[in-house]
């Protein structure tokens, strides 16, 4: 039943918009008792695509994007890492493409329990956009591109798994966008970071404009769209824009490990109610209260038949560490 769970979160982000109207519509007629409906009963698990190794663990030097599965210790880990050294990793046509490829493919691949989103460079995140190859394009064919990385982006945000951005270099326009998609931000204190779209008299247009506001508060986040202005990576803790700073190692690498330690912390939980639970608060954070208690109670319901629960149970019962298969 839980194979089914999983495979049928794409259902059940259908169901609860359902349940959403319906219990906006109860809480406006004063019944705040709502119950939520069934909700993906007999749904069918997503394939296993083998497009999700085709990167495989040892990546060539070419690639611009780098995808590693973690062994031992860290297995379930997957890291994504940006490579375009000669362009400062700045998304091009063929990154985004590379990267909406990667994600496609991790989004039902149950083996996979947190992704971090690293960069392979040493002193830089990402970029932003590749403004030498856009000024070559059409207007035409830069927005489709913007849309295309849009969407790229929207698709990380929706991974079923926690997502991390090690941001251990500079991340701009969008660069910051690309780390604002992930669920937790970690960067180095000497990183840098900002949306400075408006210096080249564009705005945001991979999410920035509402992702950041729904981070540190729409006052703030418009204080820094208007100035263009870049934080380190202090400032970005104080303010809220990143979970944790760490100072810099020799390697450049200290927001990675960080990253990798928290990744680490996620591996013990149960893998359905760790795919359920971000989609719960993602769910909720977007309605009222009543109606984001009345999605927690249906995204609930969909860990009590998985054998993930049976597990947790049993394993509390006889004192031991779970042994999750998530299925």
């Amino acid at each position: 039943m839980a194979a089914a769970a999983l495979g049928g979160l794409g259902l059940l982000r259908a169901r609860l918009r359902l349940a959403a109207a319906a219990a906006t519509t109860s809480a406006a007629l004063g019944r705040t008792g709502h119950c939520a409906p069934p909700l993906w009963r007999g749904a069918t698990a997503a394939a296993l695509p083998s497009a999700g190794r085709s990167y495989g663990s040892q990546a060539k030097e070419e690639e611009e994007l780098r995808v590693r599965y973690l062994d031992d210790e860290h297995k379930g880990i997957v890291v994504l890492g940006l490579n375009r050294s000669h362009a400062k990793n700045a998304l091009s046509k063929n990154l985004v493409k590379m990267m909406s490829k990667a994600v496609d493919a991790l989004k039902s691949d149950k083996k996979v329990r947190t992704v971090i989103f690293r960069s392979e460079v040493p002193g830089i995140f990402c970029a932003g956009a590749d403004l030498k190859e856009r000024a070559k394009m059409h207007s035409s064919e830069v927005s489709s591109f913007v849309s295309r990385a849009r969407a790229t982006i929207n698709e990380l945000a929706n991974l079923p798994v926690p997502t991390i951005a090690a941001i251990d270099g500079t991340a701009l326009g969008g660069g910051l966008e690309l780390a604002l998609a992930c669920d937790i931000r970690v960067a180095a204190s000497s990183a840098k970071m900002g949306l400075v779209e408006t210096k080249l008299a564009i705005i945001p247009g991979a999410g920035g404009t509402q992702r950041l506001p729904r981070t540190i508060g729409v006052s703030l986040a418009k204080e820094l769209i208007f100035s263009a202005r870049i934080v380190d990576g202090e400032e970005a803790k104080s303010i809220g824009l990143i979970s944790h700073v760490v100072e810099q190692n020799e390697a450049g690498d200290a927001a990675y490990r960080r990253a990798l330690a928290l990744a680490k912390e996620f591996l013990p939980q149960g893998p359905v109610a760790m795919r359920v639970a971000k989609l719960a608060i993602n769910q909720g954070m977007e309605v009222d209260l009543v109606t984001g208690l009345a999605i927690e109670e249906a995204c609930y319901a969909q860990t009590i038949p998985t054998k993930d629960r049976i597990e947790g149970l049993l394993a509390f019962k006889e004192k031991r560490p779970p042994r999750y298969k998530g299925e």
